[in-house]
């Protein structure tokens, strides 16, 4: 198999392209570099197709190196035909590859294997090949008797074992059992102890019943865990009829020979016994691998969009944790993130001190000059709301906002948040976390893991290994696309810079604490471990602000800043005077990009991007988002009516629909009926415009829509 080939046909890609972003994948460059820095020996492949690349890429030599572990075996059992070879070779797919080398597996002990023990080969591959006989069953069968086999029908029933489990095996029969079964069963599910679901959160499938072509990932996901919860049983309703007749119709029963009746039993036992209940399991494990894929790329969209969430900077911040009888923890942080003091109120049951708390808010205002509250949206959270905003209509000179308190838990006990924050108490520290997520969410959000953020699909669910590759994939990709601060960023942001990695990170802060801030980019290359392959890795992502070379805060890279000085010379500028961008915007006007690429003896797209560095430096495309609402006041449930237009944020998007974040104690359900009538697909963190559909009080559920 030509690999290039393949994956520029499955990926409708230049087999150029292909063979070019293989060659620097396989030199130990990372995506996001190439996605950036190497444009033009990959004609601008991007992010998403390098990561699709890679991905494919990996399965297909894994799938090369499995053919050839196979026919090696086969060829030591003396099993290889130049057939069988020409088969596994043209294999494309895993599974194809294990349907072939299946009649050939070492097997445990079967009933099959038992009566090839007892010599009764010959007789099954008389069954199968329905020899014309005159005579009789038992005087066929007489040869092979012996104190292990006392009958003929002894003889007989051991020799259609074989058969089945020979029919069983075959990769033609097996395959196409495994497609019927896809495209023809039915999906049924009933109940099966109603005590283990108190909370009905499996009703819907007490009774269930769907075509399986029609399932989608969240019915394959919230059976399997109905399922494992004891709940629910699951049954496949597989067309068995129409497999049996396939497979009768692959082994024909001969009428005029005496051993016709053994291969229709021994057909039905291979269909009955063996291959349906094999193709279930098979069909079953293919549904949770996809529905666990397609809920991890749901996963990974979530958490991306929530990481790029637009930082709300220059504030001092009054993160709260809300809580009831253990109180609500606060914490105060400056515009930079310092912590400058923390405390405790509780305004709840059972202590109720209202007043008391709202006290001691304003004297923190007044004390450090708080003007925005993040409020942490777990238990307490909306009573929580109505101090605030009853605080604000007093007069308090601050606005307020939700945020997701997903992972603050995780963080606060974490030794990440113990080298940070050390003279904070554990749960104190979960209210510095949710202030310094609206300050910078990536920069907060990265110290958590991935899958503690909560915008996921049964993500307890999914195979472990799978999401945490892609959530790492995910923060990476954030995380470069907007760049970091090598003189202020923690070794948690630091990993996923590209070519960094959890040890260097540590190193680098290490170096930095020991010998002061970073100057430029150039002193990255003493710190030790950091080589030239890392440093061309990270360096273009990496920031120095403040220092003695201007483009060590953009994201050129520093292989290209003899082009930016020649670029610099062309316009007569040294590159430090205030109006750069507006010269910039006067000499583009004048000159082509492609002239000046060939002047500069560059390329076209680098030095695009180059242009776009400089006309804009600093530039951090979070910026470009819409800001998180900020609010002054509380929304309660009975405030709502039918029609009424509000502002929400999404804060989970799924396969039904997204919720949204209106200010009330639960969100409402945007159904993915009416997304379809978005402008485009909905993220984690847009703010968008609803209009209220339904209020059902009694369950607190909200049914949103989009306005017309």
């Amino acid at each position: 198999m030509d690999l290039h080939v393949t994956l520029a046909r499955e990926l409708k890609l230049r087999s150029t392209q292909v063979q070019a972003a293989v060659t620097l994948l396989d030199d130990g460059n990372t995506i996001p570099f190439i996605a950036r820095y190497r444009k033009e020996v990959t004609d601008a492949l991007d992010e998403e197709q390098l990561r699709q690349l890679a991905e494919r890429l990996a399965y297909l030599r894994n799938l090369e190196e499995r053919k050839t572990s196979v026919l090696a075996t086969l060829t030591a059992l003396g099993k290889l035909t130049p057939a069988l070879e020409a088969a596994i070779a043209s294999a494309e797919t895993l599974q194809t590859v294990e349907d072939l080398y299946l009649p050939f597996k070492p097997k445990r002990r079967t009933r099959a294997t038992m009566a090839r023990d007892r010599g009764l080969e010959p007789l099954a591959q008389m069954i199968l090949a329905q020899t014309p006989t005159r005579e009789s069953l038992a005087k066929l069968a007489a040869p092979f008797l012996s104190d292990e086999v006392a009958t003929a029908d002894d003889a007989w029933a051991g020799a259609r074992d074989i058969v089945a489990e020979m029919i069983s095996d075959d990769p033609e029969s097996r395959g196409a059992a495994r497609t019927l079964a896809r495209a023809r069963s039915q999906v049924t599910s009933g109940l099966a102890d109603a005590a283990q679901d108190p909370r009905k959160i499996f009703a819907q499938y007490y009774e269930f019943e769907m075509p399986l072509a029609r399932m989608r990932p969240h019915h394959i996901l919230a059976l399997n865990r109905g399922e494992e919860a004891g709940v629910v049983k699951m049954k496949l309703g597989m067309p068995d009829g129409e497999i049996l007749a396939r497979l009768r119709q692959k082994h024909r029963a001969q009428a005029q020979s005496a051993l016709a009746e053994q291969l229709t039993l021994a057909t039905q036992d291979a269909c009955e016994r063996l291959l349906l209940p094999a193709i279930e399991r098979d069909v079953r494990r293919m549904l949770t691998e996809e529905a666990s894929a397609h809920a991890t790329r749901i996963f990974a969209d979530n958490v991306r969009a929530l990481l790029l969430q637009p930082p709300i900077r220059g504030h001092a911040i009054i993160g709260i944790d809300p809580g009831f009888r253990t109180g609500c923890k606060l914490a105060v942080v400056d515009a930079t993130g310092k912590v400058l003091t923390t405390g405790t109120m509780y305004p709840h049951e059972p202590q109720k001190q209202w007043s008391e708390s709202k006290a001691i808010l304003r004297r923190l205002i007044a004390k450090t000059g708080a003007d925005l509250i993040a409020i942490g949206n777990g238990t307490a959270s909306r009573e929580s709301e109505q101090l605030v905003a009853e605080l604000i209509g007093e007069g308090a000179p601050v606005e307020y906002l939700i945020v997701s308190e997903q992972g603050a838990s995780v963080y606060s006990a974490s030794p990440l948040a113990r080298a940070e924050l050390p003279d904070l108490d554990v749960t104190l520290r979960g209210a510095v976390s949710i202030a310094r997520r609206v300050l910078d969410p990536l920069a907060e959000l990265v110290k958590i893991d991935a899958r503690s953020i909560g915008v996921g699909l049964y993500q307890h669910d999914l195979d472990e290994k799978q999401l945490s590759d892609a959530l790492d994939a995910v923060v990476e990709s954030a995380v470069n696309s907007v760049g970091v601060d090598v003189n202020t960023a923690s070794p948690a942001l630091l990993r996923y810079v590209a070519g960094i990695g959890p040890k260097l990170a540590e190193t680098v802060v290490a170096h930095r604490e020991a010998n002061g801030a970073f100057p430029n980019r150039a002193a990255l290359r003493k710190v030790k471990g950091l080589g030239p392959k890392a440093f061309e890795q990270a360096a273009g992502f990496l920031r120095v602000g403040g220092g003695d070379e201007p483009l060590d805060n953009t994201a050129i890279h520093p292989e290209s800043y003899a082009v930016v000085r020649n670029l610099f010379a062309l316009m007569g500028v040294t590159g430090r005077e205030r109006d750069l961008p507006a010269r910039l915007a006067e000499f583009r006007q004048r000159n082509t990009l492609a002239d000046c690429a060939r002047t500069l003896e560059c390329g076209d797209l680098t030095l695009a991007d180059i242009w776009e560095q400089l006309a804009r430096p600093g530039r951090d495309p979070r910026d470009e988002l819409p800001k998180p609402i900020l609010r002054r006041d509380v929304l309660k449930l009975e405030d709502l009516k039918t029609g009424m237009r509000l502002k929400g944020t999404v804060r989970n998007v799924v396969d039904f629909g997204a919720f949204v974040d209106i200010g009330l104690k639960h969100d409402g359900l945007l159904h993915k009926s009416q997304m379809r009538r978005a402008a485009s697909g909905l993220s984690v963190g847009d703010v968008i415009d609803v209009v209220i559909m339904t209020v059902d009080s009694e369950r607190e559920r909200i049914g949103l829509g989009l306005p017309e």
